[in-house]
């Protein structure tokens, strides 16, 4: 059984994503598909890349928060609706 993903992304963004998945013989949805599997397998990884110029300090604060993400550590629980998560705070 197939689902549909929908998010929002910007026009020229999109456009540039599907030119390169052309030139490369495969569409962009196909790409997207594979990319999926990739990450589920764990042949992609995610990790915080940017543009700025960021300092010493914040770089490490960075990498300690995606150490916390990995290891599921100071992380709260997913909710449903915004009352389960405000009662959940109020504890």
């Amino acid at each position: 059984m197939n689902t549909q993903v929908i998010f929002k992304i910007d026009k020229e963004l999109k456009n540039s994503a599907m030119k390169k998945a052309e030139q490369h013989g495969i569409t962009l949805s196909s790409f997207l598909k594979l990319a999926t599997t990739a990450f589920i397998e764990d042949k992609i990884k995610v990790g915080i890349l940017s543009s700025e110029n960021l300092n010493q300090g914040t770089v490490a604060e960075l990498k300690e928060i995606q150490k916390d993400i990995q290891k599921g550590k100071n992380i709260s629980r997913g909710f449903s609706n915004s009352k389960t998560a405000a009662d959940y705070l109020r504890k």
